[in-house]
């Protein structure tokens, strides 16, 4: 991610999809996915407390008790501050968010429980808190990083100017946020330009517009970009369009790390084969304009 911080793998496992809001795995059936992915060369997972309602952790460290020694092959990613109303959290009125160090080193520690590690990788501040105090976070990560409980920080979906202010009282490693080629706005708004300033690796949700690029019903934007992407892997033996979109992704020099939301393992391993997929310049240039509708300025 920056020099001397943590190596993740550069196609990373979303695991919201794992659980209840997705496929609802069995035990067996994650601890078969998470050994596939580990074979595939994709060792990083990422959690959040609230997937699933705050069950999916649970049900990975469930399936990763099973085999206890794939832990050291891998890196847990975990995200805490937003607090949904459900019974499994009973004490929450309303949808809010919380990132005070109370909550933060309580959220963490819960997410230690559910995974049955003694640490995390990574711990993200899911969502901007217009009450973020950046001394409370602070102490929060100091706290949990002298315990050994998590080894570094960052945020999820802050603006650049929001990652600056935390980023001045306790060092982040990544801003996780959604990027694809319906979605530019990091490319415009500061976000990479502001990674690669510091040297760190963002993370990117959602890398394929959650399947709105590959929906039946698609606009004209959505059909310029598929044509291109297929005229591009027409060039490269077995290449898919999808390979393409993400290969558009990891050619960015802040070194972008997709997040799958997918489980289906054969298209991640298509993912994992895209990291061989090399585009010119002028080629990501061709799915740049044909996401904007006209050749750039």
């Amino acid at each position: 991610m920056a020099e001397g911080g943590p190596i993740f793998s550069r196609i990373v496992a979303g695991v919201m999809n794992w659980g209840i809001w997705g496929r609802q795995l069995s035990t067996q059936e994650m601890l078969r996915l998470m050994t596939q992915c580990l074979e595939l060369g994709v060792s990083t997972f990422d959690h959040a407390d609230i997937y699933g309602h705050y069950t999916t952790e649970a049900e990975f460290g469930a399936a990763l008790r099973l085999q206890p020694n794939l832990r050291a092959d891998m890196q847990l990613v975990s995200k805490c501050g937003i607090k949904l109303v459900t019974p499994n959290r009973p004490h929450h009125h309303i949808k809010s968010y919380d990132t005070s160090m109370e909550h933060i080193i309580w959220s963490a520690e819960q997410s230690l429980k559910n995974l049955h590690t003694d640490y995390l990788d990574l711990l993200l501040l899911h969502r901007p808190d217009v009450l973020l105090h950046p001394h409370d976070v602070a102490e929060a990560f100091t706290r949990l990083r002298q315990e050994g409980k998590v080894r570094h920080f960052g945020v999820s979906n802050f603006t650049p100017s929001q990652f600056e202010l935390l980023h001045t009282y306790f060092p982040l490693i990544t801003n996780q946020v959604e990027a694809n080629m319906i979605h530019l706005e990091p490319f415009h708004d500061g976000t990479f330009d502001q990674c690669l300033r510091y040297r760190l690796c963002p993370m990117v949700w959602s890398p394929l517009g959650g399947g709105a690029l590959f929906r039946a019903a698609a606009d004209e934007r959505i059909s310029r970009i598929l044509n291109t992407a297929q005229t591009l892997a027409n060039k490269r033996t077995g290449a898919t369009p999808d390979q393409i979109l993400l290969a558009w992704l990891l050619r960015h020099p802040a070194k972008l790390l997709p997040v799958l939301g997918t489980i289906n393992i054969e298209r991640i391993a298509a993912a994992v084969a895209a990291l061989h997929i090399q585009l010119t310049r002028e080629e990501w240039h061709e799915l740049w304009s044909a996401s904007i509708g006209k050749e750039v300025d």
